[in-house]
């Protein structure tokens, strides 16, 4: 496998919990032509448990859909490398390993971003996501952010002696939060120790914060929080790049890109009422620029059948 599997300036959409599911990523390559887009985070021991219901509720990859993304999470070597294996078998296009996360609940099991603080531990996890598949292989991390950790050089070694295929860096250490700026410099340092693509991600929303994460040497950005009520950002971006004319959908088209969504995900689910719950927390995501999104959302949070989510959307889009 090629140590440089992704073109430059690839576009991803990233990995996100409870938001990464077939309908969202189906509508992100409907909308836009991302490098590849992620599933959401998925602990190996499920995948070991219950590789069906992983295939059908993580990985189902539709036919609307290009390359796929598995991230997975674990802290065991052979327990990564059996679920390798098994999400290579199913049809994953790449596999990431998250050594980012900074939830309580992740880290008190070893796993996202606690890894960072074990080098040689990730140094094992990488070389068992490599033995043990054919497709490139990718790490996504915080950074030390000027911090006591001190981990960014440390940890650039060891991805490259362990073999990654490119790294994915967002740019905050685990105890901030989005209110605090991404620090491009971290990226950049990432960018200079590699001879393997970095991808940058955090804060990439706009024009603006486009050129600021591409001015950091990276091969490409990876879009998160953004993206979700947005599919059609990557394609803002790509055309902001080169200076193209873009026209986004009008109010009326997103109330209806909300609503496919949202039957989507009851065909997925299978149930009208888990899928209009699940639809209650992407609704301020597609409201984000209706005058009375507030006034919206509670509504929406009320809502427990599709006609009524329907009803809604007319209301107020």
């Amino acid at each position: 496998m090629s140590n440089h599997p992704l073109p430059k300036q690839s576009f991803i959409q990233g990995p996100l919990a409870g938001v990464s599911t077939t309908p969202f990523r189906e509508l992100v390559w409907q909308y836009s032509q991302p490098t590849f887009v992620s599933t959401e985070m998925i602990s190996c021991k499920t995948i070991l448990h219950d590789p069906q219901f992983i295939q059908q509720r993580f990985i189902n990859k539709s036919p609307l859909e290009k390359k796929l993304s598995v991230q997975l999470s674990s802290h065991e070597p052979a327990e990564l490398a059996q679920a390798t294996k098994i999400v290579t078998d199913m049809g994953a296009d790449l596999i990431d390993l998250n050594c980012g996360c900074p939830k309580k609940k992740i880290r008190s099991k070893n796993t996202g971003s606690k890894l960072l603080s074990d080098p040689q531990k990730l140094y094992y996890l990488i070389r068992a996501m490599k033995d043990n598949t054919h497709v490139p292989v990718s790490i996504k991390i915080r950074v030390d952010s000027q911090s006591d950790d001190n981990f960014n050089a440390q940890i650039a070694t060891v991805v490259a002696d362990a073999g990654a295929d490119f790294l994915v860096v967002h740019g905050r250490h685990w105890t901030q939060g989005y209110e605090t700026p991404c620090s491009y410099d971290d990226i950049a340092f990432f960018v200079s120790a590699l001879a393997i693509p970095v991808i940058g991600n955090g804060d990439v929303a706009c024009k603006a914060s486009l050129d600021k994460m591409l001015a950091t040497g990276c091969a490409g950005v990876m879009i998160g929080r953004a993206g979700v009520g947005q599919p059609w950002l990557i394609a803002q971006l790509q055309a902001a790049l080169l200076n193209q004319p873009f026209s986004k959908p009008h109010s009326k088209q997103i109330a209806e890109i909300f609503l496919l969504h949202t039957k989507r995900l009851i065909n997925l689910l299978g149930s009208e009422r888990f899928a209009v719950f699940h639809a209650r927390k992407l609704a301020k995501y597609y409201a984000r620029d209706i005058f009375n999104k507030t006034e919206f959302c509670d509504a929406v949070n009320n809502c427990e059948s599709f006609s009524t989510l329907k009803s809604l959307c007319t209301q107020y889009f």
